[in-house]
């Protein structure tokens, strides 16, 4: 299970990168219309604050400290800073769950994430959806803004 959860992680973070790196038009990161309450910026710092927090931090003791009011009101960073927030982010992924073994997995999750504790299988499954839901969210923002 720990490489299944590495290779979504790595799948969807780089395509996380593929898809900031594919706006051409680098403030259209950054806009948001009608209905569309989060740019593709706001949305790749939140997946970034999330899983810095949840794996990074919960779970590799990075001592990475989350300010999530900051991932959706920070505007206009340089597209080059994402990309390297999101490198960094792949990294410290797959530095966290190489310290798990299959048995932590069916552990209960040292912290509370939801409104009952969860065993840490099941945060990391949720974070593996959280990661493609947002994704979806930032191709599409991108194929209909950055025109």
């Amino acid at each position: 299970m720990i490489e299944t959860l590495k290779a979504l992680f790595n799948r969807d973070l780089n395509k996380l990168k593929l898809e900031i790196e594919s706006y051409q038009n680098e403030s259209k990161i950054w806009k948001i219309e009608k209905s569309i309450s989060n740019s593709a910026g706001n949305l790749c710092l939140h997946l970034i604050g999330n899983l810095n927090t949840y794996i990074g931090a919960q779970i590799g003791k990075t001592n990475y400290i989350r300010n999530r009011e900051l991932e959706f009101s920070d505007k206009d960073v340089p597209k080059a800073v994402l990309i390297a927030k999101i490198e960094t982010t792949i990294q410290t992924v797959n530095d966290a769950l190489t310290l798990l073994t299959e048995d932590d997995l069916k552990k209960e999750h040292l912290f509370l994430v939801f409104e009952t504790k969860t065993s840490t299988e099941f945060l990391l499954t949720h974070l593996t959806t959280h990661l493609a839901y947002h994704l979806g969210q930032i191709n599409y923002h991108r194929r209909l803004l950055d025109n």
